[in-house]
């Protein structure tokens, strides 16, 4: 994530806004490289949060409350003893280094007015959450530095605090965006790119690769190669962008994976230059607060689904190992109807094979042609004892036949089904859609079920998801199949429309048509639904089958979500985002407000 220098003035300033001269009324470290301030200000109360995390270090104000430990870490108790009832006075940073510092006046032990800083240093792996006194030496931090980690810089307590090494880049109001083609750094860069990385302070990889997109000039370009309209393009972006960020012009905001708005790629202090689904915000710390709290929303169901994943997986493994053994025997017998053609010809030529031969010359009278076979015999046995030989095999190969076809189909389904599971787990997006699912599992015999889960209160079952078509139809996709199950056997009418893909993993759909005819535009806003929430969402012309729901039956001993169906019409869709959108617009705008 570029939480840079640009992000980092952006975010002091809103937060210098917003706090300063607040109070801080209490202090709470629920993780272990986490604070949290509880700030009063202007007859608000804000939760001003700073992180050391290294994947996701950060400063911002949020919504969202995590629980304490019952026992405060010992840099919680030191915080609140330093902090608790002073003033904040101002929140500041040094030359666009993620360094920030906020100042607090409070009353020292002495009963003397005293300036306390926390600085927030926002360096990945680095970052730390360090309390200085008033002469700038450290009380504490949440992450000790000593000689043995970096003989560079000590963060330990007693110690004189020093900022990070400087780099030796220029600050960006003081870069001439006509002249940065004549700095010494010129001869050095290997691309535009690299040159606006080295030669401005606060600029992170996203953000020169934004100007470059900005002048429509690729970012890995060579300086050496750029043409004078490429470098006046350059020259104009970085100059809009420079202004921009001395005026404070910031339009904070999320870029998203796709437009359910679930998934969040980056954020970052200005709207992204290439097309992009993304979210603008007011406020730079809500976009942060949505941003981590979906990221953590996210890890958190993956951490969930972590062991159905690996249950499943095994599954499906283990199916196409045995579909690979049944073939191989199914191939082993191919040859079965010859052994028992060999025993009918011994049995019809039996007088005329003397004992002991090691072959038979045999007249094949069950071919058109009538040629002559040889047939192998075992020479310690009798003609007859040889034909019952190749009875028995032929009985043994055909029961093994059998048998394998029987266990191939079986197996087949079965490996259908635990793709369905499969889809279905990869589009789940609460902790109760998991449930069901490791349910379902539960209840087919592929998690064992335990003491724990079985007097755990269940939930109320989660809802199909319900859409409006533009024609006014209601449509119902399935979340799982239990919930498949209920929307086609037990909700639909026998005159709704259901529509799945074919031979895909999918969810089912219901048009309820309520006695009216349904339009093809209705018909192919389900088709597409169908198609987006099965395993070939990301494909082109997905089949998708369609019938009456009376044409859909549920054979005896089916697994969950596994039906037949008959007289049924086919149409081909390609499910992308923006068709999807345009469905699913009014269910989208109802969730962000």
């Amino acid at each position: 994530m570029p939480f840079d220098g640009i992000v980092t003035k952006c975010i002091v300033n809103e937060l210098n806004d917003l706090l300063a001269g607040g109070r801080v009324e209490k202090v709470f470290q629920p993780e272990a490289d986490e604070v949290v301030l509880l700030v009063r200000s202007k007859s608000q109360n804000y939760r001003l949060v700073a992180s050391a995390n290294a994947n996701y270090p950060r400063l911002h104000i949020t919504a969202s409350q995590k629980e304490n430990p019952q026992t405060p870490p010992v840099f919680c108790m030191l915080m609140r003893k330093h902090l608790s009832g002073g003033k904040l006075l101002d929140i500041s940073f040094h030359d666009y280094e993620r360094v920030i510092s906020i100042n607090i006046e409070s009353v020292n032990e002495l009963g003397d007015l005293s300036v306390k800083r926390v600085v927030v240093e926002i360096m990945g792996k680095h970052s730390n959450i360090i309390l200085l006194n008033s002469e700038d030496k450290i009380i504490d931090s949440v992450k000790h530095v000593d000689n043995d980690i970096s003989s560079v810089r000590e963060v330990m307590p007693a110690r004189p605090y020093f900022l990070p090494p400087a780099q030796n880049k220029e600050l960006p109001e003081n870069i001439i965006p006509e002249r940065i083609f004549e700095h010494p750094l010129v001869s050095e860069a290997k691309h535009i790119e690299g040159l606006l990385l080295n030669l401005i302070k606060g600029f992170s990889p996203y953000t020169c690769r934004e100007i470059c997109r900005a002048a429509d000039v690729a970012p890995k370009t060579p300086v050496a190669a750029l043409s004078h309209a490429q470098k006046a393009n350059l020259i104009s972006a970085l100059k809009n962008y420079l202004a921009r960020i001395n005026n404070n012009g910031f339009e904070p905001c999320i870029i998203y994976q796709d437009k359910n708005f679930l998934k969040p790629l980056d954020f970052y202090c200005f709207v992204p230059e290439q097309p992009a689904i993304y979210k603008k915000y007011e406020l730079l710390s809500s976009a942060l607060d949505e941003f981590y709290s979906l990221r953590d929303t996210n890890e958190r169901l993956t951490q969930k689904m972590g062991d159905i994943v690996k249950v499943i997986k095994n599954g499906i493994d283990r199916c196409e190992k045995k579909i690979a053994l049944f073939n191989d025997k199914l191939r082993e017998v191919s040859d079965r109807e010859k052994l028992q053609l060999f025993g009918e010809l011994i049995t019809a030529n039996i007088y005329c094979i003397p004992a002991g031969s090691e072959t038979a010359r045999v007249l094949n009278y069950y071919s058109e042609n009538e040629e002559y076979v040889e047939i192998p015999l075992n020479e310690y046995k009798s003609a007859q004892e040889n034909a019952q030989r190749y009875f028995k095999q032929y009985t043994k190969a055909k029961s093994t036949y059998l048998n394998a076809t029987q266990q191939l189909k079986d197996t087949f389904l079965e490996l259908e089904y635990l793709q369905s599971v499969q889809t279905m787990l990869e589009n789940c997006s609460s902790r109760q859609e998991i449930d069901e699912i490791r349910q379902e599992l539960t209840d087919q015999g592929y998690i064992r079920a335990s003491a724990r889960n079985s007097k755990k209160k269940q939930d109320k079952p989660s809802s199909p998801l319900d859409f409006t078509s533009s024609d006014g139809f209601q449509i119902l996709v399935g979340k799982n199949n239990k919930q498949n199950d209920l929307l086609t056997l037990k909700l639909a009418a026998a005159s709704d429309i259901w529509l799945h893909t074919r031979n895909i993993p999918g969810s089912h759909v219901i048009i309820r048509a309520e006695r009216r005819e349904v339009p093809d535009s209705t018909l192919l806003e389900a088709a597409i639904l169908a198609a987006y929430h099965s395993s070939a969402k990301m494909s082109s012309n997905v089949p998708v089958d369609y019938t009456l729901v009376r044409n859909v039956k549920k054979p005896n001993g089916a697994k969950p979500g596994m039906v037949i169906y008959e007289s049924f019409k086919t149409v081909n869709v390609t499910p992308g985002e923006e068709k999807v959108f345009e469905i699913t617009q009014n269910k989208i705008n109802l969730k962000i407000r």
